[in-house]
């Protein structure tokens, strides 16, 4: 196991991962954002450099272990033999606390499913490796008394934000800014929120990364797109007075166009449930990537608010 630290090893890492898109998403954000300034002091672990099998996204330092919220990492393999090798060495997990793992291709949360993914290598060949690697860790998880609690999405990325519309805010809405004295309203408006932990993220990820705010004619925001560690899209939403307004139309324009500026792919994950938001994201020219994607929270019941 080796922690990359050297900014021409972080350099080229990024340029094999940009090679593997999109099922590199979304390590491949989680080392773009460290190449350039690290706001969320992350860090990557490889099984070997530079001919690796697998990474791993982490936070770096000490983080707390009842924060699964903030205890968020993401991994992407191209052998599954060295991915298992990873994950079980000695300090690349913490497995006495809880923390969220979320996958690129091939990983226990994998894009794809035994009838439609793809495999580690992108071969439809590789379908059953997927399978594999969930029952593997299942069994890992098993072994270390370890239970886990699984959020499935659907995941899509846009090719080319250059080719959406252009935005067009409604009357009397404008492009704005999200502040901290907005972290309430976040934190009351996020179906995972409602915490002292979901709150703290959230300002975290506020004060860190991009977002996008429109707001009403008295500085209101009205709807909103945040960006995370790995950037993803995530908590997209449109106070209920507000929607069938075209608001998150153009949020999600603007937040894709300012992504690719700064040399971000655009991507996100949408409940399997939400199909208004699907159907806004392919009406936008997003991809649905094949299968789906998982959040597997490894210690849910140590997952709480503490002192």
């Amino acid at each position: 196991m080796k922690i990359l630290t050297c900014p021409a090893q972080l350099q080229r890492l990024e340029g094999i991962l940009r090679k593997s898109l999109p099922f590199a998403l979304p390590v491949f954000g989680a080392v773009l954002n460290i190449n350039r300034g690290n706001p969320g002091r992350f860090e990557v672990l490889v099984d070997k450099w530079p001919e690796f099998g697998a990474v791993l996204a982490r936070p770096s330092g000490e983080v707390p272990a009842n924060d699964g919220y903030w205890n968020t990492q993401a991994a992407f393999y191209r052998d599954l033999g060295a991915y298992r090798a990873l994950l079980e060495t000695p300090g690349c997990l913490r497995w006495d606390a809880a923390f969220t793992l979320i996958g690129g291709l091939g990983t226990p949360g994998s894009w794809g499913d035994p009838g439609e993914g793809l495999g580690s290598t992108g071969n439809v060949e590789d379908r059953g490796e997927l399978l594999e690697a969930g029952r593997n860790w299942e069994d890992l998880a098993g072994r270390k008394g370890v239970e886990l609690d699984i959020v499935e999405y659907y995941s899509y990325w846009h090719p080319d934000p250059s080719t959406m519309p252009e935005p067009r805010p409604a009357p009397g809405v404008r492009l704005g800014s999200l502040s901290p004295s907005h972290v309430d309203l976040l934190n009351d408006t996020w179906p995972y929120g409602g915490n002292a932990r979901s709150r703290r993220y959230l300002a975290e990820i506020l004060g860190r990364f991009p977002q996008v705010c429109l707001q009403d004619g008295s500085g209101q925001p009205v709807a909103w797109v945040l960006t995370d560690h790995f950037g993803t899209g995530t908590h997209s939403y449109t106070l209920p007075e507000q929607r069938r307004r075209g608001h998150m139309q153009v949020a999600l324009t603007v937040a894709a166009q300012r992504a690719q500026a700064r040399g971000f792919p655009t991507f996100g994950h949408t409940a399997l449930g939400n199909r208004p938001m699907q159907q806004l994201q392919e009406m936008l020219g997003h991809q649905r990537l094949p299968g789906v994607c998982s959040y597997i929270l490894h210690n849910p019941g140590l997952d709480k608010d503490g002192p």
